[in-house]
């Protein structure tokens, strides 16, 4: 027997019909009509798939010449643990490799450092040391798969980790394809893993540019992500905006650091939240290729076509899962993943059901990525390139989305750049203010939440879902190893490769070549981002009132 709990206050607002705005408050018409797409213009505004500028997608065939890469992002404890799961997961038919780094990797610590304690291995796996990486990808031909990895202020170490197993793999490193996420402005805005002030972090960036162009040119450098910009509270609109604010201030550094535009243009990727508004969503992704293809034309005159092309991967959105009526999350998942498909993604990760009580166990992520399969080999989706194009309320919304985001991007230029608009927390309290307001939409019923705040079953008899748990042992475990490695190495060479990354960082000439060096003598992360700090300091959080 179940009990609907309807507070008595909130009977009117519980029968209210959806809203009349979309979530980024673009008011919503009952009906559309071709009125409404009056100042439209076909070949300007959308065009043809694979063609300037690019609202259709950014190949010609889209789908029915190749499929998105079906990623499913993973990490947890130590990097036998993680390598089992990778192999589970392209045994059930994933395509590609996402890597998710626990919190101490992230921001440059050892495993062994007296802050990582109780963090090593629990919201990704520790990588301590290129022994770490082998153990991670052991019996993987890392030129037949393409990795992404999920690290911004470490990115330059696990890059050249991964370069150095690759090595010891003894493959041809110019064939690696993969990308790392290596977006730091992002860290200032909403997520906190970051080190270094930006101004050095951005140099460190520019230089996995330069190094990457000349050593690994399948590999995508940065992952300019708006998804953690989403997961703290943006707007559909405000992560457009601020994702490719973040998009110029890289491409403006890489250009001030004497890069060619059209030499690191085309290995720029992008990282979207796929969210649960699905028209909206869909209309974000074509307005956010519209606007790319503008500024890379237009703002920064390349010439390549492919600088031209915004690539990105998508997932779902995390923070739309609840831990009430966890099942339900299955559903959100189709409906984001669908959203990201009829949006022309490159490549998506579909969230686990129980990924708001836990890292998802075995049998959640193959239920994430059948969710993907069933939409590529059932829905009948991808048979047609952009089938959503023409239509009156998603042609309106796309240009709805590119001009508010416009909107964004002038009163950051006229605050002085991207970089300004952080240190001053503008970008900030523009995502706290709209998440303090969907709060208040949950709160006062406006905003449905389905098994949150209606629909809401009282029971006892509610099946527990299993949890996924990482072994306690294994903390101490990697501390083991890691103290084993720093025993047997050759104590000369490490030190004076870590003392070249110092002298480089100070040297200002490209710092890519001394990591690998360094990390293939064995330094560990921790030792090679301690260098670094004491030529660069720490970042210190600006508070935003």
């Amino acid at each position: 027997m179940t009990d609907l709990k309807t507070p008595e206050s909130a009977t009117k607002r519980e029968a209210r019909l959806p809203g009349e705005e979309t979530s980024s408050h673009i008011p919503v018409r009952p009906l559309y009509t071709p009125a409404d797409l009056a100042a439209w213009d076909y070949e300007r505004d959308a065009g043809y798939p694979g063609q300037f500028p690019y609202t259709r997608g950014v190949q010609a065939t889209m789908y029915r010449g190749r499929m998105w890469t079906m990623r499913q992002y993973a990490g947890m404890a130590d990097a036998e643990e993680s390598n089992k799961r990778y192999k589970y997961l392209l045994a059930n038919g994933t395509t590609g490799l996402s890597v998710a780094f626990d919190l101490p990797t992230q921001i440059g610590l050892d495993s062994d450092n007296p802050l990582a304690v109780g963090e090593v291995g629990k919201v990704g796996v520790a990588i301590d040391s290129i022994e770490d990486m082998q153990r991670l990808l052991d019996g993987i031909d890392l030129t037949a798969i393409s990795t992404s990895m999920t690290i911004n202020a470490t990115a330059s170490i696990l890059l050249a980790l991964y370069v150095a197993v690759a090595r010891r793999q003894g493959r041809d490193i110019r064939k690696l394809s993969g990308t790392v996420q290596n977006d730091v402005l992002k860290e200032y805005i909403a997520r906190g893993t970051y080190i270094y002030p930006p101004q050095q972090a951005m140099r460190i960036i520019t230089d996995v540019f330069a190094w990457s162009k000349e050593n690994v040119p399948e590999w995508n450098t940065i992952s300019i992500s708006g998804y953690h910009m989403r997961e703290a509270g943006s707007t559909a609109v405000q992560e457009v905006a601020f994702t490719l604010g973040n998009g110029i201030a890289y491409v403006e550094a890489a250009i001030q650091a004497g890069l060619d535009v059209d030499e690191f243009a085309p290995r720029l990727s992008f990282f979207f939240n796929a969210h649960s508004n699905f028209l909206e969503e869909v209309a974000k992704f074509r307005a956010a290729r519209r606007m790319w293809a503008k500024i890379m034309r237009h703002r920064f005159k390349a010439k390549n076509p492919k600088s031209w092309m915004l690539r990105f991967h998508a997932q779902t959105a995390g923070s739309t899962l609840t831990a009430q009526q966890p099942e339900n999350n299955i559903v959100r998942t189709a409906i984001q993943a669908m959203a990201a498909v009829l949006g022309g993604t490159q490549s998506l990760h579909t969230n686990s059901f129980d990924e708001a009580l836990a890292l998802p166990t075995e049998a959640s992520a193959r239920i994430a990525l059948r969710t993907q399969q069933v939409i590529a080999f059932e829905s009948g989706a991808p048979q047609t390139v952009d089938p959503l194009a023409g239509s009156y309320y998603v042609e309106s919304l796309t240009s709805q989305i590119e001009m508010r985001a416009v909107d964004y991007l002038e009163k950051i230029e006229a605050m002085g750049g991207m970089l300004k608009a952080i240190e001053r927390g503008y970008v900030q309290q523009e995502i706290q203010n709209a998440a303090y307001e969907y709060q208040q939409g949950v709160d006062r019923l406006e905003a449905v939440v389905v098994g949150v705040n209606r629909f809401q079953v009282r029971t006892d008899a509610e099946k527990a879902v299993p949890i996924q748990r990482i072994d306690p042992s294994l903390e101490p475990k990697q501390v083991e190893r890691l103290r084993a490695l720093r025993a047997k190495r050759n104590a000369e060479t490490w030190q004076a490769a870590v003392l070249a990354v110092e002298d480089t960082a100070r040297s200002g000439e490209n710092l890519m070549p001394p990591i690998l060096a360094a990390v293939e003598a064995n330094a560990t992360v921790g030792e090679i981002s301690d260098a670094m700090r004491k030529v660069y300091g720490e970042y210190k959080e600006a508070v935003v009132i």
